[in-house]
């Protein structure tokens, strides 16, 4: 993953549509799940019309007056954060010798 690049296609009131330039679905999976743990959420989901050559497009769409571009930044937030826990874990791991030595896996 290079630098993200975001393109607004739509923001109006409590509906965001925007386009993530250079991600496919791993990226999309883990936001959208991400967001769907908002409970001020309406809708969210996105779309890749074409594997080889499209973009991702998102939309959410919140509950009230909960500004979509906030929630998705807060997803962002908590997706970095669990991330970095992950990462925490297979350092540690590694660190106690948890994960074996090349060539014993599976023996």
């Amino acid at each position: 993953m290079g630098k993200l690049k975001i393109n607004v296609l739509k923001r109006d009131g409590n509906e965001l549509r925007i386009e993530v330039i250079g991600e496919g679905h791993s990226f999309c999976n883990a936001l959208e799940s991400v967001l769907l743990r908002d409970e001020t959420l309406d809708f969210v989901g996105y779309d890749i019309s074409h594997p080889l050559v499209a973009q991702p497009t998102f939309y959410i769409k919140m509950k009230g007056r909960r500004d979509p571009w906030r929630a998705l930044l807060d997803a962002a937030e908590t997706l970095m954060k669990e991330l970095s826990q992950i990462q925490k874990t297979f350092q540690e791991a590694w660190k106690n010798d948890v994960v074996p030595p090349k060539g014993r896996a599976g023996e």
